[in-house]
């Protein structure tokens, strides 16, 4: 299976830039209705994620919800680059299903670490679901682990 199938383009995602405030990330997550979002440098190198929870445990030990420190508060600070690590353009199924257990979406990225978009997990149970109706192979199993 060619992950790149599954990819929802740079274009089409919501990302951070280094440098951004904590308000313009906050304002993006609700924006969009993310829970999570990745930052990418100027380059366009995949840098990590940013939660609602990072921005939440930050804030209050600021200490402040006042625009103007939320304006100065940066995020490169609270980047989590572990929680959410991306897979190589030509990563294999096996590698993207274990991943898609852990996180929501799967960053993607080329050979120089360039951010290329993500891989959601809605859209690899759609995938599955279409080829597990057609083939019928996962709705045979799902039965026979039902049976068991």
């Amino acid at each position: 299976m060619n992950i790149a199938f599954l990819l929802k383009p740079k274009s089409q995602v919501a990302y951070l830039v280094e440098g951004s405030s904590f308000r313009q990330g906050m304002e993006k997550l609700r924006r969009y209705g993310y829970t999570a979002i990745p930052v990418i440098s100027r380059d366009g190198i995949y840098l990590g994620c940013i939660s609602e929870g990072d921005f939440l445990w930050n804030i209050m030990s600021m200490g402040s919800l006042e625009t103007h420190d939320l304006e100065q508060a940066k995020i490169d600070d609270i980047i989590s680059k572990d929680r959410t690590p991306p897979v190589h353009i030509t990563a294999n199924a096996e590698e993207l299903f274990s991943r898609a257990l852990e996180q929501n979406f799967i960053p993607v990225v080329d050979d120089r670490g360039v951010f290329m978009g993500i891989i959601t997990r809605r859209a690899i149970l759609s995938y599955c679901m279409e080829q597990g109706v057609a083939d019928g192979e996962a709705v045979a199993y799902l039965n026979v682990k039902k049976e068991a």
